[in-house]
């Protein structure tokens, strides 16, 4: 993999600690700068979180859910790269997550590479846009 911007946040959405884990060190190893989060809840609360040039979303969350939250965040014209992960591949739930843009559906036992590649894409897409960074604070 090519060297990435090493000021390209990457968040992590999952209930699961360990893949919060193992996520934030594999984005570590290729560059980029992880933050993890257990809950959407705890993302959509952190007032001090960067502008994130790709999100990595849990789809089956406690409480709010991985569609739940990329709905919400569409909802203030929040356009960040989404890239879902899942446990439990269900080809509804799949087809809903890439009908919303997702940049990536991958299940959790997919090789690593494949989705590091997803997330190198979509943080190039994201660094030439550039949100409004108060658009957060207006998530329902």
């Amino acid at each position: 993999m090519s060297s990435s911007n090493p000021n390209s946040y990457v968040a992590v959405v999952d209930d699961d600690d360990s893949v919060c884990r193992s996520f934030s060190r594999l984005l570590r190893a290729a560059g980029y700068q992880p933050v993890s989060y257990s809950s959407a809840e705890g993302f959509l609360e952190d007032t001090k979180r960067p502008r994130f040039d790709c999100l990595v979303l849990d789809i089956q969350l406690e409480g709010i859910t991985g569609l739940e939250l990329r709905r919400r965040l569409a909802a203030v014209n929040d356009a960040t790269p989404v890239v879902f992960i899942t446990a439990h591949d269900n080809p509804a739930v799949r087809a809903e997550a890439e009908a919303s843009g997702c940049a990536g559906y991958f299940s959790k036992a997919d090789p690593g590479a494949a989705v590091l590649e997803a997330i190198r894409k979509a943080v190039t897409v994201s660094s030439h846009q550039m949100p409004n960074p108060n658009q957060l604070s207006n998530i329902p």
